[in-house]
C-alpha cells in the first residue's frame, strides 16, 4: 500500500522535535520526496526509508526551509555508491536556482557522479509532473513570495487522493487543487504575506470539500501559540488533525 509519511511539520524554524517541513510518498516502485532539508539520508532512514529506494524528487520553490538539504542529499548519495539515475521536478524559475547552487559546489566536476535529470515544470494549473501505475501527481502554482507549487496525487490503486497546499496564502488555486480529496495537507504559519492561518487553512478546505484537513508548517517549539487545530474548527466542521513528525498517513 502506498503512504505518505510526514518527515517535518515545522515552519520555517524547526525545532529537535520537529523538523522544517517535508514529506516522502512511498510506493512499491516509486519513491518521491517533496522538498530536502537538514541531513535527508538520515531523515529517510529515522522513518524507515532506504535512500536507495528514492527515484524523485519535487522541489516546491527555492526557499531554504524547502531545499536546502539538496545538495547535501545528492552528495551522500553519490559518496555511497548510488548509480541510478534520479529525477527532479519543480518550476523553471526553482530547478534554475537548484542547478546555480549546485554549480557553486561545483558538481559537474565529481567523478562517476550518477545521472540528474531535471524536468521543469510551467507555472501553470494541474501540469501533470509525474505518472505511474500506483500514483499520478499534478501541480499547480500557489500565492507566495515566490514562485511555487502546490501537489495533488491521485492513489490509483485505493482511488484515494491527496492535496498539500505548500506555503501559500489563501487561493482559489488551492481550492480547486484539492477539489473532494480525502486528504489535504495545508499549510498553518499564521497570516502574513505569503502563508495561512490555520482559520484560513479551514476556510479553504471547506471550500474545497475535503474529508480531512492535516495543519502543516505551523510555529513550533518556543514560538508556538494557540490551538490550531481549534482555530481550523471555526471554519471547518471535518476532521482535522496536526501533522506531525514521522507521522504515517496509508493510501
Amino acid at each position: 500500500m502506498t503512504k505518505v509519511i510526514i518527515l517535518g511539520a515545522s515552519n520555517a524554524i524547526p525545532t529537535a522535535e520537529s523538523e522544517n517541513t517535508h514529506m516522502v510518498i512511498v510506493g512499491e516502485n516509486r519513491t518521491v520526496l517533496i522538498d530536502s532539508v537538514s541531513n535527508p539520508i538520515l531523515r529517510l532512514e529515522q522513518a524507515g526509508v532506504d535512500f536507495n529506494n528514492l527515484t524523485d524528487i519535487i522541489v516546491t520553490h527555492f526557499h531554504p526551509d524547502h531545499a536546502s538539504g539538496i545538495p547535501l542529499l545528492l552528495m551522500d548519495m553519490w559518496l555511497m555508491g548510488r548509480q541510478k539515475p534520479l529525477n527532479i521536478y519543480g518550476l523553471h524559475y526553482t530547478l534554475d536556482r537548484v542547478e546555480g547552487l549546485m554549480g557553486f559546489y561545483n558538481w559537474s566536476e565529481w567523478p562517476d557522479f550518477f545521472p540528474v535529470v531535471f524536468f521543469r515544470l510551467p507555472l501553470k494549473e494541474m501540469t501533470p509532473v509525474l505518472d505511474c501505475p500506483e500514483f499520478s501527481i499534478h501541480a499547480s502554482p500557489v500565492q507566495h513570495m515566490i514562485p511555487n507549487i502546490g501537489l495533488r496525487v491521485d492513489f490509483l490503486q485505493s482511488h484515494k487522493t491527496m492535496a498539500y497546499s505548500c506555503d501559500t496564502e489563501p487561493c482559489d488555486e488551492v481550492v480547486r487543487l484539492g477539489e473532494g480529496v480525502d486528504v489535504l495537507i495545508h499549510e498553518a504559519t499564521g497570516e502574513s504575506p505569503g502563508h495561512s492561518s490555520a482559520a484560513q487553512a479551514g476556510m479553504i478546505a471547506s471550500r474545497s470539500e475535503v474529508s480531512r484537513l492535516f495543519l502543516i508548517h505551523y510555529p513550533t517549539g518556543r514560538f508556538a501559540k494557540g490551538d490550531p487545530v481549534a482555530e481550523a474548527s471555526k471554519t471547518y466542521q471535518g476532521d482535522i488533525q496536526l501533522a506531525k513528525d514521522f507521522m504515517v498517513l496509508e493510501f
